[in-house]
């Protein structure tokens, strides 16, 4: 499947060592090889942690093909609505690939 139709678009990205990052799609290619805008790591903590989720800056970012897992498009209205710092949630595992 191409990306083509998610350029200039934001997206969110699940990668192969588990973080997510949410952005404006910016570029891709044939290998997936992605370059996201105003790009956001999301770091969600397990309900037993106290310290509050966040949300970390990283600009302009790109990411290496085999590294992505997963790529979709992001609702933003609904985005928008939640407090990402009250969310909690199990730590999401790497990707093993052999």
């Amino acid at each position: 499947m191409s990306l083509q139709p998610f350029i200039n678009k934001k997206v969110l990205i699940l990668t192969a060592d588990g973080r997510t990052l949410i952005g404006m799609l910016l570029s891709c290619d044939q290998l997936t090889n992605l370059v996201l805008g105003a790009t956001v790591e999301r770091v969600i903590r397990p309900p037993d942690d106290e310290e509050p989720s966040a949300e970390v800056s990283h600009g302009l970012y790109l990411i290496r093909g085999e590294n992505v897992a997963v790529c979709g498009l992001v609702e933003e209205e609904l985005d928008a609505s939640i407090d990402w710092e009250k969310v909690r949630g199990s730590v999401i595992g790497g990707v093993k690939h052999s």
